[in-house]
């Protein structure tokens, strides 16, 4: 008898929600109209459910298939803006009719909070907003948020050969969520991240103004560079400075199995890696494939890959010297351009063109779940001995670690420089991730498990109090707010100190200035707070 009773309350739950739903949908694309210069424009923009095009443009931009089952929660409406005033159309009554707002430029957050919400939400989705203008005479770009990294670097080497910026290796990655969070690549050590490198920005506030630096001021322009855009409002455009590289650089990949010394080989490189000299970033990868020796035996192989701003003949003596044991030669190594190197690092090793970079959606998107890791002390050979039992388990046969040296510039700037504290005194980040092919709920819940168990043992060997993580490698397992109504200052910096270190405090700061009602919200953004 119980359970029929709660059965007919959640029936009737259901109805009188999806009777208010269809009221508040109605009622918003109402407003819209309203609030839009060019009724006519906004309507061919505005995607809803009914709309026959509304899963394909939902799904465009989801990198995680995670997210793409019937029962993750959909928008109420998605909009693909060609204009600002569309964006403050869409606040203004998002705001009166008690929505959120998710905005995604290239849908790559690691738990979806782009275009996912558990409560009514609709979607600015920043596609059309891609404009790049680069100025190679003052060695600047503006560049709108919703284009992706391989178009800006695409758009950089048409003007110059030896201008680049220090982000992303992954091309399909959004220029809005990546600047935001911080964003790093093989420039790091030479340049530090994108986020060190913004200059000027353009951003819708609560009150639908459009703000630049001058005007929204320098505590705001501070946190959006690292602190996460989308709690402070709608980022329109950045205004980032470029940087010199040579004409020629050269790349190199090396793997190496157990049976090739890998272990020791590992954990030399963090003893090296973040001391060497700037121009030279070498990143290690570590992953269970099949042994050479023995095609159904299971080994853990470890891959070296760098780039070095310089020729080969400079890299090849510098190794020799630093870390021979690795065994490179002259043949390992490839000199290119700096715009090939971004091809070679995202795995275009086959002569395709450049115009790759243009291209808006992966080659291959999989499940997956992600962690991330701060390292100041190298792991013993023991340590190592032991992580590898954890990749001969079952769910870990697509897992990996990669491991990014610091060092270099980002020993150079202060940890309150901006929101991104992760600076002097790591020796390197870890992300870790495991990714599977089979769909439902069950071989999710096997693999998220593993990485979990995985990430626990790892606790001994990285950093502590707090244990640090990197927003843009976004991981709900480390905190959230709450899903309705305030989330409390001590709630919020469980995660967010993990994120951010000291600077959370002055976050909330800038967040209670000027978003004091809370307005622009997610699982993971700052909170307001009466100070």
């Amino acid at each position: 008898m119980k359970t029929t009773t709660t059965l007919l309350l959640s029936l009737v739950f259901v109805l009188l929600f999806s009777t208010s739903w269809a009221r508040t949908h109605e009622d918003f694309l109402q407003c819209l109209s309203l609030h839009s210069p060019n009724t006519t424009s906004i309507s061919k923009l505005i995607y809803t459910p009914n709309n026959s095009s509304y899963l394909s443009i939902l799904q465009f931009s989801i990198q995680n298939l995670r997210f793409t089952e019937p029962s993750t929660p959909k928008p109420l409406v998605i909009i693909t803006p060609l204009h600002e005033s569309q964006i403050q159309a869409t606040i203004c009554c998002s705001k009166n009719h008690g929505l959120q707002i998710r905005v995604r430029s290239g849908g790559h957050d690691y738990e979806g909070l782009s275009y996912v919400s558990e409560v009514p939400f609709v979607i600015v989705d920043l596609r059309n907003l891609r404009s790049i203008t680069i100025n190679a005479e003052t060695n600047t770009a503006w560049v709108e948020s919703g284009a992706l990294i391989g178009e800006l670097y695409y758009r950089i080497a048409e003007k110059s050969k030896t201008l680049a910026f220090p982000a992303s290796v992954c091309p399909t990655v959004g220029v809005g969520g990546h600047f935001s969070g911080g964003g790093y690549g093989a420039l790091l050590r030479k340049y530090g991240l994108a986020a060190d490198n913004v200059i000027d920005a353009r951003i819708i506030d609560i009150n639908g103004n459009i703000l630049d630096r001058k005007s929204m001021g320098e505590d705001l322009f501070w946190a959006i560079r690292g602190g996460g855009g989308a709690s402070f409002g709608v980022i329109l455009s950045w205004k980032v400075k470029l940087v010199v590289v040579p004409s020629t650089v050269t790349v190199f990949t090396l793997d190496r199995t157990l049976e090739h010394n890998a272990t020791n080989l590992v954990h030399k490189w963090q003893y090296i890696a973040h001391k060497f000299p700037q121009e030279l970033f070498i990143r290690a990868f570590v992953r269970r494939v099949n042994s050479s020796q023995d095609g159904k035996k299971k080994t853990i192989q470890a891959t070296f890959q760098s780039l070095y701003l310089g020729g080969v003949d400079k890299l090849i003596p510098l190794m020799q010297e630093s870390f021979p044991e690795l065994g490179l030669t002259k043949q390992d190594c490839t000199e290119m351009s700096w715009i090939k190197s971004i091809l070679y690092f995202h795995g275009f090793t086959n002569g395709e063109p450049l115009e790759v970079l243009l291209n808006r959606t992966q080659t291959s998107v999989l499940y997956f779940k992600a962690k991330s890791d701060y390292v100041k002390e190298p792991i013993p050979v023991t340590g190592w001995e032991k992580i590898w039992k954890k990749f001969y388990e079952e769910e870990a046969e697509t897992a990996q670690m990669i491991f990014s040296p610091y060092g270099g510039k980002m020993d150079e700037i202060s940890e309150s420089s901006i929101p991104f504290p992760h600076r002097v005194g790591n020796i390197y980040q870890i992300q870790h991730l495991v990714y599977w092919l089979e769909e439902g709920e069950e071989a999710s819940k096997r693999h998220i498990s593993w990485i979990r168990r995985h990430y626990s043992y790892m606790a001994p060997y990285v950093s502590k109090f707090p244990r640090a993580a990197y927003m843009n490698y976004r991981d709900l397992d480390v905190g959230v707010n709450n899903k309705l109504g305030n989330t409390s200052y001590a709630q919020a910096s469980i995660w967010g100190s993990k994120y951010f270190n000291n600077n959370f405090d002055r976050l909330v700061q800038v967040k209670s200035k000027v978003d004091p009602g809370n307005f622009f919200r997610n699982e993971q953004s700052i909170p307001s707070k009466e100070w």
